[in-house]
Order: C-alpha cells, then sequence, then structure tokens
C-alpha cells in the first residue's frame, strides 16, 4: 500500500508516495530515539518474559538523566536507587542498546560509542552482557535498526560492532590496562555481604582512584556513571561524595520519601513526591512488599540499601530522629552562644578534618503537643510550684511539661582541611557571625597551638576561649554521657541546611563513621554545657524544685518525737 503524507515530508525530505510500512518503521525508529524510557518499555519483552511493569517516575528519572549523559549535558552521575529496581537492566543492556541506535549527534552517540562496565561480580556483570548482545540481534531491534551496524567480536566480556562501537566488561580490582570508554559505567561497585570490611572497602575505593578513573578515551567529553544501592559510608558512592567538588550530579532516589532531603538535578528533576513515607515505585513495591524488604533487612540495611543513607552497624548512639526540627527561618533569642572546635590543621587528604560547631541556649516555653495530640502552652510554673501535687504530676509527665528547662540549637557546622593560619581565621570569623560568648577547644597540641593563636590574634573580641581536657574519657563515652539530651528532645537543628545534616549524619553513624571529628565537638560543647550547670534535664529540675518544698528548720529535733 502507498500512502502520501504531507506531514511527513519532513521526516523523510520527500513528497513523493511512501511505502507504509516502512513510514510506520521510521516513526517507531524517531520516536524510541528520541526516549530511552520509551525504548526500554518498547524492548522490554526482547530480553524478559514477564511484563514490564510501569515505573510512575522512578524509572523514567534514571532513564532522563542517562540521556543527559548521551547529550552531554552530564558528565559524571550517580544513581541511587533501592534494589531490584531494574537498574542493571535500563543501565548495562539498555542504555548500548539505545545509543548506537542514534543518529550521531555528539560526540559519545551513534554505533561509534564505546562502553566499558565494571561490577564487584564478573559473573552479574556477564549476564547483563549477554542480553545486551541478545537485545541488539533481536527481530524487533533488526528490523529498525539492524541496517546501521552489525556486530563482530562475540564474547561474554566483549563485544564490538562494524562502526567501532564496543562494550566490554572489567572486573572490580582486576587490572584495566588497554581497556577504556566513551562510558565508564560502575554498575554495583559494592557488594552486599561485603559492606562492612574495611580492608574491602579501601581495597575497592584504591582501585577506583588508581585505575578506574584514568580509563576514559577523551577526558573532555567522556561520561562517568556510579548506580548502586547505599551500602556504606565507606562505598563507592559515599567516597566520591566525600571529597566531591560539584562534579557529580546526584540522583538520589530512597524508597519512602523523606521531605528534608528534597532536592533538584541539573536537569531540573525533582522528585515529585510530597508526602512523608511516600513510596518510590508502589506499583511494582507497595507497603506490603516494602515492610516485607525493612523487616528482612533491618534498620541498618534499610537505612542504607532502601533510604540511600547508611548509618554504619554499632552505630546510633545519638538517632537522627532524636534531633528536634528547626523551621523557622530566624533562630530565637538565645542566653548564651557556646562554640566547641577539633583541630587538626593540614590540607593533606589524608589529615583528619578540623571541625567547628556553634550551639544556642534559649528558653522554650511555647506550646506542646501532649499524648492526646493536642496542641497546649508550656507552663511556666515550673520555678514555683503551687503544691506538692503539681511537682509530683509533672514528674509523671512528659518531658516538654518541665516549662523552665533549657532548650539547646545547633545554629553552624562545619568541618575542613585548613593550614593552622587558614584555621584561626576561619574560626574566629564564625565565633564573629554568631555571637559567641566562650570558644571551647581540646587540650592537645594542635588545639594549644591554635588557642595561643587565637589568644595572639583576636584577644579583644567579645568571644572568651578555653582550653577543656577530657581528662582520659574515651570518645564513646563522651558520647553516651550526652545521649539522653537527645532522647529528651532537648536539642534543635535546622536539619534542612545541608550543613545541619552533615552533623546530623556523622553524630548518627558514630562511633563507627569514617570520621568523628564533628562528634568530638558536639559532645565536648554539650558536656561544657551540662557540668557548668548551664542545661538540665527534665528530671532533675523537678527534683531541684521537691527539694525546695521540703520542710526544714535550724533544729536538729525531731518534730514529733516518739
Amino acid at each position: 500500500m502507498l500512502i502520501k503524507l504531507p506531514e511527513l515530508k519532513k521526516l523523510t525530505g520527500s513528497d513523493l508516495p511512501i511505502d507504509a510500512e516502512q513510514t510506520l518503521l521510521a516513526l517507531d525508529r524517531h520516536a524510541l530515539e528520541m526516549s530511552l524510557y520509551d525504548f526500554t518499555v518498547a524492548a522490554w519483552s526482547s530480553i524478559d518474559p514477564a511484563p514490564f511493569v510501569h515505573g510512575g517516575f522512578v524509572l523514567q528519572a534514571i532513564c532522563e538523566h542517562l540521556e543527559a549523559c548521551v547529550d552531554g549535558d552530564i558528565r559524571n552521575l550517580i544513581i541511587n536507587v533501592p534494589p531490584r529496581f531494574s537498574k542493571s537492566t535500563i543501565c548495562a543492556t539498555m542504555l548500548p542498546a539505545w545509543t548506537w541506535a542514534q543518529q550521531p549527534y555528539s560526540p559519545i552517540s551513534g554505533p561509534g560509542a564505546q562502553f566499558l562496565y565494571a561490577s564487584y561480580s564478573l559473573g552479574l556483570a556477564q549476564q547483563d552482557s549477554v542480553k545486551c548482545r541478545r537485545l541488539i540481534e533481536s527481530e524487533w531491534y533488526q528490523r529498525l535498526w539492524g541496517e546501521r551496524y552489525s556486530l563482530n567480536t562475540n564474547t561474554m566480556n566483549k563485544f564490538d560492532n562494524s562502526q567501532n562501537g564496543v562494550r566490554e566488561i572489567a572486573s572490580i580490582g582486576a587490572s584495566t590496562t588497554g581497556k577504556g570508554g566513551d562510558y565508564l559505567v560502575l554498575d554495583d561497585p559494592n557488594n552486599a555481604l561485603e559492606a562492612n570490611s574495611d580492608a574491602i572497602l579501601k581495597t575497592t575505593t584504591e582501585w577506583f582512584d588508581m585505575a578506574w578513573s584514568t580509563r576514559l578515551n577523551n577526558p573532555k567529553t567522556g561520561v562517568r556513571v556510579v548506580i548502586q544501592q547505599r551500602l556504606s559510608e565507606g562505598d563507592i558512592t559515599g567516597h566520591i561524595l566525600s571529597k566531591d567538588k560539584g562534579d557529580y550530579v546526584h540522583l538520589l532516589l530512597p524508597m519512602r520519601h523523606e521531605p528534608d532531603r528534597s532536592f533538584s538535578t541539573l536537569i531540573g528533576w525533582s522528585d515529585p513526591r510530597t508526602e512523608a513515607g511516600e513510596l518510590l515505585w508502589p506499583e511494582r513495591f507497595g507497603e506490603k512488599e516494602t515492610a516485607t524488604l525493612e523487616s528482612n533487612l533491618g534498620p541498618f540495611g534499610t537505612a542504607g540499601q532502601l533510604q540511600q543513607r547508611p548509618d554504619p552497624k554499632g552505630g546510633g548512639i545519638l538517632k537522627r530522629e532524636w534531633w528536634q526540627d528547626w523551621t523557622s527561618a530566624v533562630y530565637p533569642q538565645m542566653t548564651y552562644v557556646v562554640a566547641s572546635l577539633d583541630t587538626a590543621f593540614g590540607t593533606k587528604q589524608e589529615n583528619d578534618y578540623s571541625a567547628l560547631t556553634v550551639w544556642g541556649l534559649w528558653d522554650n516555653p511555647g506550646t506542646f503537643i501532649d499524648a492526646d495530640g493536642n496542641e497546649r502552652r508550656r507552663a511556666n510554673a515550673m520555678a514555683t510550684p503551687t503544691s506538692r501535687v503539681a511537682a509530683s504530676e509533672r514528674l509523671a509527665g512528659q518531658r516538654s511539661e518541665a516549662a523552665d528547662v533549657a532548650n539547646v540549637m545547633l545554629m553552624s557546622g562545619w568541618a575542613e582541611r585548613l593550614e593552622l593560619f587558614e584555621l584561626v581565621t576561619k574560626v574566629a570569623a564564625t565565633c564573629k557571625k554568631m555571637k559567641v560568648d566562650m570558644l571551647l577547644i581540646e587540650n592537645k597540641a594542635s588545639g594549644i597551638s591554635v588557642f595561643q593563636e587565637l589568644r595572639r590574634m583576636y584577644r579583644n573580641e567579645d568571644f572568651g576561649v578555653r582550653l577543656l581536657d577530657p581528662k582520659g574519657v574515651d570518645k564513646v563515652s563522651r558520647v553516651y554521657s550526652v545521649q539522653h539530651l537527645f532522647s529528651e528532645g532537648m536539642i534543635y537543628a535546622p536539619t534542612s541546611k545541608v550543613w545541619a545534616d552533615q552533623v546530623i549524619t556523622q553524630c548518627s553513624q558514630f562511633p563507627k563513621a569514617k570520621h568523628d571529628d564533628i562528634v568530638d565537638t558536639v559532645s565536648q560543647a554539650l558536656r561544657w554545657l551540662r557540668t557548668t550547670g548551664m542545661i538540665s534535664r527534665a528530671a532533675e529540675r523537678i527534683a531541684e524544685v521537691e527539694e525546695s518544698m521540703r520542710l526544714t528548720t535550724s533544729d536538729d529535733a525531731p518534730l514529733y518525737p516518739v
């Protein structure tokens, strides 16, 4: 059958009659070349007998960011997504076949594009390689793009095509000499069963830095992609983010939505979910399936593999959920502000960070939510109770009923590798900006040097400086000594701020985190505020009230002698 459609002129470049079948093929070809997601949906049956489950926005988000890599808009990409979300199928099977189907429109598009893949498991990487070749050889693919190139070499580890395109795999930790690509794709670079092995994590990151990072054919146009579920703070994603200076676009896809971690990527994509706990792919992982996963994985696995924020096993002395969220654009009026510094000067990568946190105290009568979910005003009668019954009722109630107990706000925080002069200057600038009353520094060699420089250069400033000696108390014991302040809801922070999340994350991961410099400043500040009596727990204040209510006399004689 012959047809003539004017609207096809632009597509075909001709007004002559067109074969209908070829026209439909041209239309299909054009549409599928425009969208990796549409290509994936159409190609699915060629590699998997199970029906394709449309993934709402999540699979489209992954595809759109990979498209941006092919277009040259993204050069370095990290995708963190829960397991069984078809990430390997899209990234390792569909992406090369789709890219080779393109007419070359960028330096790394078209049949000449070269891909180098690596995974913790060579066997899994080989399976993906076989699936990719099977897709390219399928009747469906050949009918649409078979005339553009033909396949040559055929092994489980490598195949290439007549246009110099290559798809090759390597094993994590193995030699990459002689291998290279326009795309370097790490698909699950860490093994979930080895996520707690410091030795294996170190070996993997060293291979990433020393071998993998040098394999781009052209550093000016090549693309690096890491796609994985988070397993440890020291996994490849964590390693990259710990030293990233904004080079990587980070597509973060937690199973349950956490509004305080919302973000927008370079291409303008943002998570469309609005409700806390909203699921990522309910069509495939509904509430029942997700709850089963969470139960099987446990808190540690859920935090990492599902929520993409790994908290190490053995951590969690200061739980993330204990921090009270401060949502106002301004801080309350503080009665006292203290800064806490952990020192380590030097900019070499192997050096520890210097860290500073700033804390403010304020009285928070305000309102609270009672056990029945009703908003109530905090009473200020705590200091002058009207009866012993009132005091005992407060003792049995929640901490929020202890009206005049001071609250503590995390007001600022940072961690950097700095030389001595830079460190002193930055600390002084922070103290002046935050109107600090007292700066605390641990009494150790580097701390003494900073203390002396601050006293010499800023002796006329309004903030005081004090050296503190932990007196042999180990780091873990120091943190446990302030744990109750967090569990009782006394510690606040603007949790949506990036710097605040950095502090909270390191605290939640302690003592298994890669660094503990920020945690040291936290325990130092809060222990000092406790020992000086500036903050006290609700139970302690209630005890003080009850003590003040006891009748006393100047006579030691009993009031009621037997």
